[in-house]
């Protein structure tokens, strides 16, 4: 228990900064609060339990992407949400690495989070990955440049617009990733759709399992209103 205690508050304060920006809930404290960051941050977050289940999933895996992989993920796709209720279009992740022998590679990803996953599923993220020839969207790679655009990292939105618009994205510049938050044992499944797969991109797969799933999920985002609502 203490571990999921552990593990609980962590994400919690982890996840605000998924949904608003800081520079974002700072403008909205100095002018109008702290009652009044903590309704922003609720209306941000989603209150389904299917949204919640989603969203989690893909925060956790960028967050495994950003600190374990060497990719960037660009941007927190959360921020620009048109409906906290609604799964937002495109890869779920795309990552993002400068490299001097290809210029830039590209991670694309596909998250999903399940209280028992099965077979279906994992068989869903793989034709996800596979679609566009396997490499990231145009609109996941137009929405990801733009939103570097807009936050001043002109830089690296011009490097996806080269491969998005004028150059096309070879496959020693890709990597797929399948993740997995679920609350049963996902390796055998997906040992299983790795060792099926028999195209040239590399592939990765990451099975983040904890048993008490959905409570888990219920318990972070409940932490992330209460801790909102601190004076």
């Amino acid at each position: 228990m203490a571990v999921a205690s552990t593990g609980i508050k962590s994400l919690a304060a982890a996840v605000s900064n998924h949904y608003a920006a800081p520079d974002r809930i700072a403008q909205i404290l100095h002018m109008l609060g702290k009652p009044a960051v903590a309704e922003y941050i609720k209306t941000k977050l989603p209150y389904g339990a299917k949204s919640r289940s989603g969203d989690l999933g893909e925060i956790l895996a960028s967050s495994y992407v950003s600190e374990y992989t060497g990719y960037s993920v660009g941007v927190y796709k959360l921020r620009w949400s048109d409906h906290r209720e609604m799964a937002m279009r495109g890869d779920d992740i795309l990552g993002i690495r400068l490299d001097p022998s290809v210029t830039v590679k590209f991670l694309k990803g596909e998250v999903k989070s399940r209280a028992a996953l099965g077979k279906k599923t994992v068989d869903e993220a793989r034709t996800a990955l596979g679609s566009s020839n396997g490499r990231p969207t145009p609109h996941a790679l137009a929405f990801v440049a733009d939103r570097l655009f807009e936050t001043g990292e002109t830089a690296l939105s011009e490097v996806i617009d080269q491969f998005q618009l004028k150059a096309r994205i070879e496959i020693n510049q890709l990597s797929h990733l399948m993740f997995m938050f679920t609350g049963n044992n996902p390796s055998s499944l997906l040992t299983a759709n790795l060792s099926a797969y028999n195209g040239k991109i590399p592939q990765f797969a990451v099975g983040l399992r904890v048993s008490t799933h959905q409570a888990f999920i219920k318990d972070v985002f409940e932490k992330v209103i209460a801790d909102a609502d601190k004076p």
